[in-house]
């Protein structure tokens, strides 16, 4: 009989996710960490441990959603690092809404303003496709959790744009 703890995937299906996904994954992790080198460097991070440490997936989720797992607690790591180095004391997203502009730059400046979890769970589905599951596995929280952090963040952004007058968002 075969317990959670003994379940073990290979670094051929690593390597396929990779692959398959590589994108989705450099996608989110430039999200996060607002660069698309840092969060190329992020994935790349993120496989490498993954690969490495292959016996750690318990099969207790998707073996998908334990790479997305991976893949923002590197981009987050990045991110922290990233803000070490350039000597950022204030929060990211009061750093972030000031590099963009035009409509579509308050757009993202808002999203940068929100929570970080209402983010991460944005990031993980539009940018990378996720179902609730994977996306609760991933972060660690409850599929309710994640249903209340999407709504909350789709009832912010709604607001912002219609104080604007750039319309709702569906």
């Amino acid at each position: 009989m075969t317990t959670p703890e003994m379940i073990v995937t290979t670094p051929e299906v690593i390597e396929e996710l990779y692959k398959t996904r590589f994108s989705d994954f450099v996608r989110v992790a430039a999200a996060i960490t607002n660069s698309v080198e840092e969060g190329r460097d992020a994935v790349h991070d993120a496989f490498v441990s993954a690969v490495r440490e292959n016996g750690s997936y318990r099969g207790d989720g998707p073996v998908e959603a334990w790479l997305w797992r991976i893949v923002v607690t590197s981009a987050l790591a990045h991110r922290r690092t990233q803000r070490k180095s350039e000597g950022l004391a204030e929060p990211p997203d009061a750093v972030w809404t000031d590099h963009y502009s035009g409509d579509f730059g308050q757009v993202r400046a808002r999203i940068a303003a929100l929570p970080e979890r209402q983010r991460l769970v944005l990031f993980l589905r539009y940018y990378a496709d996720l179902d609730y599951r994977s996306i609760a596995y991933t972060l660690g929280i409850r599929v309710g959790t994640v249903g209340a952090e999407l709504h909350a963040a789709h009832l912010s952004l709604r607001r912002y744009l219609e104080e604007v007058g750039m319309g709702g968002v569906e």
